[in-house]
């Protein structure tokens, strides 16, 4: 799938829930379902910058594309980056470079976290295309 399909399948999901409380809900599960970041890899180097919660991603090149994990101490904050796993994971990086967040908006999760949470988010949608940046200059 391109990023922009499961980008919009995310979109219908969230739709489905009527609430804000159901679409946390629906966030929880789906940082309980991410796929856990190695214990070697919760280091200083992999920490977002800028979040308020501790949230760890790193990439690692399979073939031409980046596979991400990740994992946060908060549950809200690793549903967050569940959601941004599952949209670029298994990507080429120059379509990670190119994709937009348009999602973000269209599922209102920037309008419904606090500031320091939207700010956090900024910074991990940035770390996730600096991977994709670093990698993309070795294909190349």
């Amino acid at each position: 799938m391109t990023i922009k399909e499961i980008q919009e399948e995310i979109v219908d999901e969230f739709s489905m829930f009527d609430d804000w409380m159901q679409r946390y809900e629906y966030m929880i599960e789906l940082g309980k379902s991410l796929p856990l970041i190695d214990e070697k890899y919760k280091v200083d180097e992999n920490l977002i910058k800028g979040c308020q919660s501790k949230v760890w991603v790193h990439a690692d090149l399979e073939g031409d594309k980046l596979a991400f994990t990740a994992d946060s101490d908060a549950i809200i904050t690793k549903g967050i980056v569940a959601i941004l796993v599952r949209a670029y994971s298994n990507q080429h990086p120059t379509d990670i470079l190119e994709a937009d967040n348009k999602f973000i908006d269209e599922i209102g999760l920037k309008e419904h976290l606090s500031p320091t949470r939207a700010n956090g988010l900024v910074s991990m949608i940035k770390q996730l295309k600096m991977y994709a940046i670093a990698y993309q200059t070795q294909l190349d």
